[in-house]
């Protein structure tokens, strides 16, 4: 077992390391040589002994009961998502005989890419790995990095274009590594993944920090300030809608609060990109063409006297 990957292990380590006695309500004497707490204080809060609990962390027993998951997550102060993790990880069991799946393509559906089309607002499809994997154009307007093909935590973490596009963007970081590992879960063999957070580990020491955390978080609707180039500062609302048919994928539409100074900018930044007025070259209609020979065109006589 020694060449499969210790999820549980390094997730309960990590959190145990970012939980304080103070938190825990252990008294500190003297100097303490470790970060957080110690394997026999989780152990003793949790209410297991300190060599089951060993095991589980060095991965020799991974096949814990939820009951025995869901002390230690109230002892690692962990909430319901972080929760429901750890329990996913404990369920996930010896991995040694799978075989290593195939990157999976991720296709939008077509009726999805049709309604992109029909939005009046900046909307994009999100792949489990965060691939841009189709938006609109004025989703591509509010940031360049919102086009197919582009991956959200490369951008954020190794563009300084969005980068700038986000005035905190290193806390919108700490947000976006936890999403994507609640997004990814306990598929931590694909291909993509793998190839994705090692490059991303290599290439911005932030992100390296933030993944060794091992936080988890929910990716929900919640209000994105940004600082436009062009329309300045934007406070739009974002909502994520699950796909059908299309498991890990996700609908991101950006809208502004009706009447809002955003939503003034937000129809800026969209006549901006309306394609120029073409001249109207429809045919003259038949009624307004003068036949030839017409009494318009032929010389009116008079027989009679002059008037």
């Amino acid at each position: 077992m020694a060449d499969e990957p210790n999820l549980l292990g390094e997730y309960v380590r990590a959190r145990r390391e970012l939980v304080t006695p103070e938190q825990a309500g252990i008294p500190v004497y003297g100097v303490r040589r470790v970060p957080g707490l110690r394997r026999e204080e989780v152990a003793m809060l949790a209410g297991i002994s300190a060599d089951y609990y060993l095991r589980l962390e060095q991965g020799r027993d991974r096949n814990p009961s939820a009951q025995v998951l869901e002390a230690i997550a109230r002892v690692l102060r962990l909430d319901g998502t972080a929760t429901a993790h750890l329990l996913r990880l404990g369920a996930e069991g010896p991995r040694r005989h799978r075989a290593r799946p195939q990157r999976r393509k991720e296709t939008v559906p077509p009726s999805i890419t049709k309604l992109l089309a029909t939005l009046a607002l900046p909307a994009l499809v999100e792949g489990r790995y965060f691939d841009v994997l189709a938006a609109n154009d004025l989703a591509t307007a509010l940031s360049p990095r919102f086009t197919a093909g582009a991956n959200r935590l490369r951008s954020l973490f190794l563009d300084p274009a969005e980068q700038a596009l986000h005035p905190h963007w290193e806390k919108s970081g700490g947000g976006i590594v936890a999403a994507f590992r609640e997004s990814v879960g306990t598929d931590t063999d694909d291909p993509r993944f793998i190839e994705l957070v090692g490059e991303l580990s290599l290439a911005s020491p932030l992100f390296s920090r933030l993944w060794a955390r091992h936080d988890v978080q929910a990716c929900e609707a919640a209000p994105k300030c940004l600082d436009h180039p062009q329309v300045g500062a934007l406070r739009l609302n974002r909502e994520r809608l699950s796909i059908d048919g299309a498991p890990g994928q996700t609908l991101v539409i950006y809208h502004p609060d009706p009447g809002s100074d955003a939503a003034g900018k937000l129809a800026l930044l969209a006549s901006a990109i309306q394609p120029p007025a073409q001249p109207d070259k429809s045919p003259i209609p038949a009624s307004a063409v003068r036949p030839e020979g017409s009494a318009f065109e032929t010389p009116v006589t008079f027989d009679g006297p002059p008037v």
